[in-house]
């Protein structure tokens, strides 16, 4: 059997600029910092129920805010502009309990994908003691990222803006700051569905708001003046055709690759499966857990309020932080 000096220099005719834990040792790996406690073990990586993840990236954090802006923006128009000035009881209650629902679960879950790691692989973990806990069988050859230092698993790729590698990567979106990867992509689903369906709401709301309007005074339709009112309205509608359509071929695109096991990166670029793919039912159970049930459509499942308080104490660093 090789020693693990031999699996090494395997690697390293992959990636020969790297060596086997020299970047590690010379303190190079800097993209990224685990703070708000311990270090963390380079080899073992991060406790994901104790970490909070965070892309600090300029783009990624004004698109994150103009996604929150412009929901909100959408809730204000519905509720203060339709919903309210309405003179039937049951219509802006109705109307309004489930719109604010949804906009709620979106921002949820919207918040729940940037958050949540993607699946990143421990930084810094292609050392000789790391190769030695493997049990690598002769002839078994493994991969090497040159950019993070980490060994690379099965359909990870390395993202440019994360500075990591990410398991199952199925692309970076700017709008949620985060890589959609094999952790957060059920959340990434979420956001789509509850985005296209206030949507899909507010306009039904726009048109049935203009067609009340029209048949009496606009001052009785909106304790806004009527120019204003119009304006609110056009620049809702604008919004919320190009919010359904991007969303909706978004959240059609994602159960498609869930139900055929393969990321967009995968396939982009045409790779040939070499893993067991978990096709349709078993696909969706494998990101959305267990059986179907309602709680597939939760994004506040599984999260403790109690410890994100308490790890969001911590400071910051580098191009993402967790704690």
């Amino acid at each position: 059997m090789q020693s693990s000096g031999h699996r090494l220099r395997d690697i390293e005719q992959h990636h020969p600029l790297l060596s086997a834990g020299g970047d590690v040792e010379a303190g190079t790996l800097d993209a990224g910092v685990m703070v708000g406690g311990p270090h963390h073990n380079n080899h073992a990586g991060p406790n994901p129920h104790h970490t909070l993840w965070f892309i600090q990236d300029g783009c990624g954090m004004v698109c994150a805010g103009i996604t929150w802006f412009l929901v909100l923006y959408a809730a204000f128009v519905v509720n203060f502009v339709m919903l309210l000035p309405a003179k039937n009881s049951w219509y802006p209650l109705l109307n309004g309990a489930v719109f604010n629902s949804l906009a709620v679960l979106a921002l949820a879950s919207h918040m729940r994908t940037m958050l949540t790691d993607p699946g990143a692989v421990p930084k810094g973990n292609a050392t000789k003691e790391y190769m030695d806990s493997l049990q690598l069988k002769p002839g078994e050859v493994i991969y090497k990222c040159p950019k993070c230092c980490s060994i690379k698993p099965e359909r990870a790729h390395h993202c440019s803006i994360c500075k990591r590698c990410i398991r199952k990567m199925d692309h970076h979106c700017p709008w949620v700051n985060n890589c959609v990867g094999e952790k957060n992509q059920r959340f990434f689903v979420l956001f789509t569905m509850y985005i296209a369906l206030i949507s899909a709401h507010a306009l039904g709301l726009s048109g049935m708001h203009f067609f009340t309007c029209v048949k009496v005074q606009w001052n009785e339709c909106s304790d806004f003046s009527p120019g204003v009112s119009v304006l609110l309205l056009i620049f809702l509608c604008l919004e919320a055709v190009l919010f359904l359509t991007f969303t909706a071929v978004m959240f059609g695109t994602q159960l498609h690759s869930i139900c055929n096991d393969e990321t967009e990166i995968e396939r982009l670029k045409n790779e040939k499966p070499t893993w067991e793919r978990r096709v349709r039912w078993d696909g969706m159970r494998s990101v959305f857990g267990g059986p179907p049930s309602l709680l597939w459509c939760n994004p506040f499942n599984g999260l403790r309020f109690h410890r994100l308080l308490l790890l969001t104490r911590g400071r910051r660093s580098g191009a993402e932080f967790a704690v």
